[in-house]
């Protein structure tokens, strides 16, 4: 805050002194008011990804199939270890694998299912599903929301029903684009159409999406009746 020149080791050197806030005295702690973050940024520059599925049924599926596999087997281990026979349809199914010649139908068949449930489980490991929430901006780095698909729509739809000459409205909302069919039943279609378009915009952008989707419009008259 202040600074004082005086004849230190070299002519001409300064001394800077200690920096005293207004309202404060040295030694004194500083008022909680100085050190507690602002407010959350509003601005809407957070990003956030999707939220991953914890894809429930398809793991008690593999769960209870790799289960019941591996109880046959171990069952039918443990009962050769004790000195029984093995069960009918181990040795069936060594027998077969014996016997059976790789380009055989059935070991084909049996081998593109295994594959295509492989690639499917893959493809469930390494995508994030729950397609259907959109994620919304992160304005705080340990909070995270999202907004259904079928409620975003929703708000568009009576947003859009708000605007003068609209008889109705219907929306379909992915990702990436909403697509708005409304129809007018009075005033000019382009009127109706930029009145829509700036409606939208405002109510798309108030939703407050990580990744604010595309606006489709389309004004048409309603059919006749008859």
């Amino acid at each position: 805050m202040s600074e004082a020149q005086g004849s230190g080791t070299g002519e001409g050197s300064t001394q800077r002194l200690p920096v005293v806030e207004r309202g404060t005295h040295p030694g004194a702690a500083p008022s909680p008011d100085q050190h507690e973050p602002g407010p959350p940024d509003a601005s809407g520059s957070g990003r956030a990804g999707r939220f991953w599925s914890v894809r429930r049924v398809p793991a008690g599926l593999v769960a209870l199939l790799l289960l019941l596999l591996a109880g046959a087997f171990l069952y039918d281990v443990a009962a050769v270890r004790a000195g029984r026979s093995a069960l009918g349809w181990r040795r069936d199914l060594a027998r077969q694998l014996a016997e059976r010649p790789v380009d055989d139908t059935w070991v084909l068949v049996g081998a593109g299912v295994a594959a295509a449930l492989g690639l499917w489980l893959l493809v469930l490991a390494l995508t994030p599903g729950l397609r259907r929430v959109l994620p919304m901006r992160r304005t705080h780095p340990d909070v995270r929301a999202g907004l259904h698909r079928d409620a975003a729509a929703t708000v568009l739809r009576d947003r859009a029903m708000e605007v003068s000459g609209v008889q109705s409205a219907r929306v379909r909302m992915r990702r990436r684009r909403a697509r708005v069919r409304a129809l007018s039943h009075f005033r000019e279609l382009d009127d109706v159409r930029a009145d829509l378009d700036g409606v939208l915009d405002d109510a798309v952008r108030g939703l407050g999406l990580a990744r604010p989707p595309a606006v489709s419009l389309r004004v048409a008259r309603p059919g006749r009746k008859g």
